[in-house]
């Protein structure tokens, strides 16, 4: 047997950590405090008894304040002593019930020193070794939880001595193998000592004699200082066991006569027979301690006999009191049954008005959704009429006729999208999407594309922008440049021979959100006071005396409406005939990585001129007409069928290399067409063009199998790269 000993018993570090946790009592866990450093304090200097005695004390002071924590670290205590001195079934005992009251505490420090000690009685009484280590490998765990150093350490140098005690010196020697240097440069004189003595044990397996002889006398050295005498009996158990090993009888039969010697001082018959005695009376006073709170129960419950004929008194004085406030409650119920009939009445009423209105707003989505439908479909074939008229006749390129046909027909386009975006907002259908954008350049594109106002009106637009502001944010620029192309669009609508400027700074930055603030300021006619309440409702138009402003009134309230969107406000300050100030604050995020990963993921059109044959599925002649036209520009060739089944033979007789898939059509829809030449395995790729709005077709497009959707009107350059892109992917996926 190669033993190490160190039992969990560190007591000064443990009080230390319990009264922090006190709050009262201060003077009895101070007692306490004091026992058990007391009891320590015998323990090392080998004298047994009177350290279970101290440590009686402690438990008896403990049950009285009823302290969980403080008895359990006193039957901790008392197990360590029973174990020092192979009393190993009373060890257990105290032990286990430690273990009770730790639970009720539920303390990780508590458990490393229970688990540990409990090992410790397992491996040095050879009951059960392996049982010692699994104890030891749970006080690990504790030891690791609460990241202690030295319990982790002393843990490890017991799990090494069980390990070499069962002959597994590899297992044992990792567990040293990495706090030996600390511990034998840092370690205090018991962890050193310990540690030299398991080096020596493990040369003498290793048949490295000499060294081994010199781990032994260093750890015999330190015993001998810090009069570690329980220590110094192991040390030469373990020397006498080396000695033996080298056949080596005489310097065997020293160390057995040093052993024997100190055995007998350490462990003498007076001292075991006050520990028995000890142990018997620490026995009574728990069961006095229990019989005492058996009479304290006992007196809490005479007491409350007393208190319950009082009650019973009570009781009858408010029962007549309450009889007589039921008649009372009896009439007020009555009353509040007729009130609830008529509250019922009124709230099936509420509710069937209620669902009236859902089924209102309901009707009126689906009617604009319908109505937007209808009119997107004829002015696909307006604009696009209109486009190739002026591609056949370069002469009629300054038409002023054509230009107001097809300002008129963008104009209509406008004006159903605004519907469209005003009512999808207030549905809250709308999600903002986030998109990495420049915002100089955002900026720079709205301020080309109205330039002919500020031209026509005689006006200067300039653009200021924060140099502080980042290259590039993360965010929603589709419904931030749709902000500021109606707020700009208005401000050059009501300025004549002024001015208009677009201004971005950089406010604050909290994390990754950059805060900037946009104003759109301008010399105009200005905005009457009275008006500037109402200029964000929904189809509002201010009256104008000296010209007629056209609009349908939506571009402030949807402005208004998305900032919102952005979780801010919109401010206006505004002076009749000095000029006009819109200002809003936006959070962008900013990301360089997340920004640079954007950019990686961001398709390139790679437009080519290769020839793409394309299957075109319209039944509307005029959006056939010009669709082909578009497609035959931008060097493709089509074939156009007329519906659903028509496109199902067309693909079995040739291979097209797209299809372009009206929605709404005779006979059976895009959609259910889609699902059938999915199901006879064609894997061409398919793009819906459809005048809906893409949210409210987008989920069962994608479910039948279409690839992506193009909402009409579209620009041709729009779907030429839609085409090239779709087509490029299925060359790739092979």
């Amino acid at each position: 047997m190669h033993k190490t000993k160190f039992f969990y018993t560190f007591l000064l570090v443990m009080l230390s950590f319990t009264a922090a946790l006190a709050q009262g009592n201060k003077a009895e866990k101070s007692a306490i405090e004091k026992l058990l450093n007391q009891a320590v304090g015998e323990f090392n200097d080998a004298k047994y008894d009177k350290a279970l005695e101290f440590s009686k004390q402690a438990l008896i002071k403990s049950f009285s304040i009823n302290d969980n924590s403080y008895i359990a670290q006193s039957y901790n205590t008392i197990g360590v002593v029973y174990n020092e001195c192979s009393e190993s079934a009373k060890a257990v005992e105290f032990y286990d019930k430690a273990l009770f009251f730790a639970k009720k505490v539920n303390n990780a420090k508590l458990y490393n020193w229970i688990y540990g000690n409990l090992g410790s009685v397992y491996y040095f009484n050879q009951i059960d070794v392996n049982k010692g280590i699994d104890y030891y490998n749970k006080a690990l765990y504790y030891a690791e939880k609460i990241k202690d150093t030295t319990q982790i350490e002393f843990t490890k140098i017991n799990l090494a001595s069980a390990y070499f005690s069962i002959n597994k010196f590899d297992e044992g020697n990792q567990q040293i193998s990495d706090i030996k240097e600390r511990i034998l440069e840092k370690g205090s004189d018991d962890a050193k000592m310990s540690m030299y003595l398991l080096l020596g044990i493990y040369d003498t397996h290793n048949n490295q004699k000499k060294r081994a002889e010199q781990y032994y006398a260093t750890a015999q050295k330190i015993a001998i200082k810090n009069e570690f005498h329980s220590f110094l009996i192991n040390i030469y158990e373990n020397l006498v066991r080396h000695h033996n090993h080298y056949k080596e009888k005489s310097k065997a039969e020293i160390y057995r006569k040093k052993l024997d010697s100190l055995s007998s001082v350490v462990y003498s018959k007076d001292k075991m027979d006050n520990i028995k005695k000890t142990a018997t009376q620490i026995e009574l006073d728990e069961y006095k301690i229990q019989l005492d709170k058996i009479e304290k129960v006992n007196q809490k419950h005479q007491k409350s006999i007393k208190e319950s004929k009082l009650i019973v008194i009570l009781f009858i004085v408010i029962l007549i009191v309450l009889l007589l406030l039921l008649l009372t409650l009896y009439k007020n119920v009555k009353l509040r049954e007729q009130a609830n009939f008529e509250l019922t009445q009124a709230n099936e009423a509420l509710k069937e008005a209620k669902e009236k209105a859902e089924e209102a707003s309901q009707l009126k989505s689906q009617f604009v959704s319908t109505i937007t439908h209808e009119l997107r479909t004829p002015l696909y074939g307006v604009i696009g009429i209109t486009n190739i008229i002026l591609d056949e006749h370069k002469e009629l390129g300054n038409s002023p006729h054509l230009k107001s046909l097809k300002f008129s027909a963008k104009y209509l386009l406008s004006l159903v999208n605004d519907i469209l975006q005003i009512n999808k907002i207030e549905e809250k259908r709308i999600v903002l999407e986030s998109l990495i954008f420049n915002l100089t350049d955002e900026i720079t594109t709205i301020k080309n594309s109205v330039e002919y106002i500020a031209d026509k009106n005689n006006d200067k637009l300039s653009v200021e922008i924060d140099t502080a502001i980042p290259e590039f944010l993360i965010g929603d620029k589709l419904r931030l440049s749709q902000i500021i192309m109606n707020l700009v669009s208005n401000a050059l609508k009501f300025t004549k021979n002024g001015e208009v400027t677009i201004t971005a700074d950089l406010k604050k930055v909290e994390g990754k959100t950059y805060f900037i603030e946009f104003k759109i300021k301008d010399t105009g006619i200005g905005i009457a006071k009275e008006d500037q309440e109402k200029i964000f409702d929904k189809f509002v138009q201010i009256e104008r005396k000296e010209e007629d402003y056209q609009g349908t009134g939506l571009g402030l309230a949807i402005v208004s409406r998305l900032i919102e969107l952005f979780g801010s406000k919109i401010h206006l300050e505004s002076e009749e005939n000095v000029g006009t100030t819109f200002t809003f604050t936006i959070g962008f995020e900013y990301d360089e990585e997340r920004s640079r990963e954007i950019i990686n993921n961001i398709e390139v059109d790679l437009s080519s001129s290769y020839l793409y044959n394309i299957l075109v599925v319209e039944d509307n002649k005029i959006n056939q007409m010009v669709t082909k036209k578009i497609i035959q520009n931008s060097n493709m060739s089509c074939t156009i069928v007329d519906d659903g089944y028509a496109a199902l033979v067309a693909l079995d007789r040739e291979a097209f290399d797209l299809v372009l898939m009206d929605i709404n059509m005779p006979l059976i829809n895009g959609f259910d067409t889609t699902r059938k030449i999915r199901e006879k395995g064609f894997k061409v790729p398919i793009i819906a063009l459809t005048a809906f709005d893409k949210q409210e077709v987008m989920e069962e497009a994608l479910a039948v199998g279409m690839n992506d959707i193009m909402v009409k009107p579209f620009e041709p350059a729009k779907l030429y790269q839609v085409i090239s892109n779709q087509v490029k992917k299925k060359e790739n996926a092979g």
